[in-house]
């Protein structure tokens, strides 16, 4: 496996980037005449996976699980796969004029920056953060000729490109002024929207992508039919024609954010966390909960209220949502998509609370059960969430529901936690949660 013609580089090598951001490349390249646009991707902390596509030559099979059955795709985007930990060849694939466009896909506390990362930086180490090991790369590129290129934030972060490009520019400042007027003036940050349901693959996955494919596919993604990629911003040294393949470039990406965090991403997080609660394992198992479906309804309704959408376009989101999210056959657990809440609730829960609040409306019938679920979730040996190290230590100190409720509340935002009416609200859901297990249709 070779690093030949490649023009994009990845940091989060994983199920969801090989099943958007790849897939679409590959479709841009079947559409468009001369050398293909390939990937050199980097895994997030992951080695196995680089080891297993670098021995299938990069390739693997896409397998978009519908309702009615499976459709096969071969993909063969990837030059390269490298582990994450592989900083000098980090270093080069970022200093090579030739990449043009930078994408990631991590988690959302991987953006996240501290003093550790300022002072590996200065020691000329790797950083940690994402941010930090952008800039680690960027700075071989500064010193070795300084050409564009775009960082494209693909992860589910409100104005992703405008928080990266503040937190790199942050870091950069630390190294010099002249690093940080080129990273300023040579670096682009456009914001991106993705979507696209893709859950962890199983052992029969592997059998299924063995059955379809016809050869021993150690690395194959199940992921939905539907898929969406919005983006807005430049690049200035070009990009694969993604638009081609179904991509939307729009002037402004932020509506487009608030309707896939508040609708799809919302959503997944109070089913994850009431689910969990009512004994169930995957999304497709909370769309026959009557419980669950109706905590559901309530968060979109509370959404639509504040979305800058129609209601005609609303009601086809959510009615598509309700088919993807009921198809029996991705099997989407709610264990993978309750981890890292403490950076999710924020997002997916805290602004619509906000424009809820600054419309004059109330704080809705979802938010008080959500905070409610998700307190139930961080009491239970289910937890991965390095974020929400120091706010388990207080739940379990506190004094009862009352004082755990504003803990909680505090990770929407000060405002949310001086919120009497909120506050009452959620625990009257928390004590019915610990009484009964579920909360009333």
């Amino acid at each position: 496996m070779t690093q030949v013609n490649a023009r994009l580089a990845h940091l989060g090598l994983g199920a969801f980037h090989r099943a958007h951001q790849a897939w679409y490349t590959h479709r841009a390249n079947l559409d468009q005449s001369g050398d293909p646009w390939l990937i050199t991707a980097f895994t997030g902390r992951q080695v196995e996976l680089a080891r297993i596509l670098s021995d299938q030559d990069g390739r693997y099979t896409l397998i978009e699980r519908a309702a009615d059955g499976d459709h096969a795709t071969m993909i063969e985007t990837h030059a390269a796969a490298l582990p994450g930990g592989d900083h000098e060849s980090w270093r080069s694939v970022l200093a090579d004029d030739q990449i043009s466009v930078l994408t990631t896909t991590v988690t959302e506390a991987a953006y996240l920056i501290d003093d550790q990362d300022r002072q590996r930086l200065a020691a000329g180490e790797a950083g940690i953060s994402v941010p930090a090991r952008i800039v680690d790369g960027l700075r071989g590129r500064h010193r070795s000729g300084g050409a564009p290129i775009a960082v494209l934030c693909c992860d589910n972060l409100t104005d992703n490109g405008t928080m990266l490009r503040g937190r790199v520019l942050e870091l950069a400042g630390d190294l010099g002024a002249d690093f940080a007027d080129w990273v300023a003036g040579s670096v682009t940050f456009p914001s991106s929207m993705v979507d696209r349901i893709t859950p962890a693959t199983t052992a029969d996955d592997l059998v299924v992508a063995k059955e379809l494919s016809g050869w021993d596919d150690r690395a194959p993604v199940i992921t939905e039919p539907f898929s969406e990629w919005v983006i807005a911003g430049d690049f200035p040294a070009g990009r694969p024609a993604w638009d081609v393949a179904g991509v939307r470039f729009v002037a402004d990406v932020q509506p487009y954010e608030q309707r896939k965090l508040w609708l799809l991403n919302g959503a997944h997080s109070l089913l994850a966390y009431l689910g969990l609660q009512r004994g169930l394992s995957t999304i497709a198992e909370t769309m026959a909960d009557p419980v669950c479906v109706a905590a559901m309804e309530d968060a979109w309704r509370d959404a639509a209220a504040v979305l800058p959408f129609k209601q005609a376009e609303i009601d086809a989101a959510t009615a598509a949502l309700r088919d993807r999210f009921g198809n029996p056959r991705i099997q989407h657990r709610l264990a993978q998509i309750a981890a890292d809440g403490s950076q999710k609730f924020p997002v997916r829960f805290g602004d619509v609370y906000r424009h809820r609040r600054s419309a004059g409306l109330d704080h809705g019938a979802a938010l008080p059960l959500a905070v409610a679920a998700w307190i139930c979730h961080l009491q239970t040996d289910l937890v991965k969430d390095a974020g929400a190290v120091e706010l388990i230590t207080a739940l379990a100190g506190a004094a009862g529901d009352a004082d755990r409720v504003r803990l909680a509340l505090a990770v929407l935002g000060p405002e949310a936690a001086d919120d009497n009416h909120l506050a009452r609200d959620t625990e009257a859901r928390l004590t019915e949660l610990h009484t009964t297990g579920e909360t009333p249709s």
